[in-house]
This record gives C-alpha cells, structure tokens and sequence, in this order.
C-alpha cells in the first residue's frame, strides 16, 4: 500500500493540551488550532518525503524505514529518529518521549502522537 498523495485535516482531537505540553507558545497554539494543514506524502520503497503545510509553516521531514534519520518535531526541534513499518499501512517511531502512530486505511491517513497520557489524534483524507 503506498503512502504517496495530499491529504487535508479533517479533524484532530486534544491539539491545545498536546501543544503546550510541547511547550509551544499561546499565540502560536491559538492560530494553529483552526488552520486546515495540507500533508503531502511521496513514497519511493523505503524512502519517504513528507511535507506538512500549516498555513504559512512548512514542516519537512524525509526518512528511510529502518535507518535513523533526523527529523523535525512540530515545535521546530531536529531529533533522530528510526521510523519503523507495521504490517504494509502503519509507520511507527519515537521521538524524545512521543510515540508517533502514522495509519493508511483506503483515503485517510490517523497520525496519532502519544506523549505520556496525553494523545493527539490527527484525521486527514486524500485530497
């Protein structure tokens, strides 16, 4: 199953606790919690090129299944990371303490982070 599409945000759950446990700033919370990020997803194999854009902040991150990689977290930090794959839908990794759950099923992707007890769910559809 390929990864590779647009997908648009469809709805996401706990997004402002999720933030400011990340330790983004208020106002930066607040102008992203209503925006409708565009994920643009390009898969070759093992090899993935994902481009997330939330208004005017691009997020890109490209990574190879299996191979450590440095990526960039959602309040601009770089950390490394090994994403795995699960079955043929499902991209699993940790970072700094975020397990990150990413799930194909037909045209929507659920990108669930999980950060202790507190879980941010993300539901975007192809576009």
């Amino acid at each position: 199953m390929s990864f590779t599409g647009k997908y648009e945000l469809q709805s996401q759950e706990n997004f402002e606790p999720f933030m400011k446990a990340l330790g983004l700033p208020a106002d930066q919370i607040q102008k992203g919690k209503d925006i409708k990020s565009i994920t643009e997803i390009v898969q070759d194999g093992k090899k993935f090129k994902i481009t997330v854009t939330t208004g005017p902040k691009v997020l890109k991150n490209e990574f190879t299944i299996g191979e450590e990689s440095e990526v960039e977290l959602l309040n601009g930090e770089k950390v490394k990371a090994v994403v795995q794959m699960e079955g043929n839908n499902k991209l699993v990794t940790q970072l700094k303490g975020i397990k990150s759950v990413t799930e194909l099923n037909g045209d929507t992707i659920t990108h669930t982070l999980t950060l202790g007890d507190l879980t941010f769910k993300r539901v975007s559809k192809r576009i």
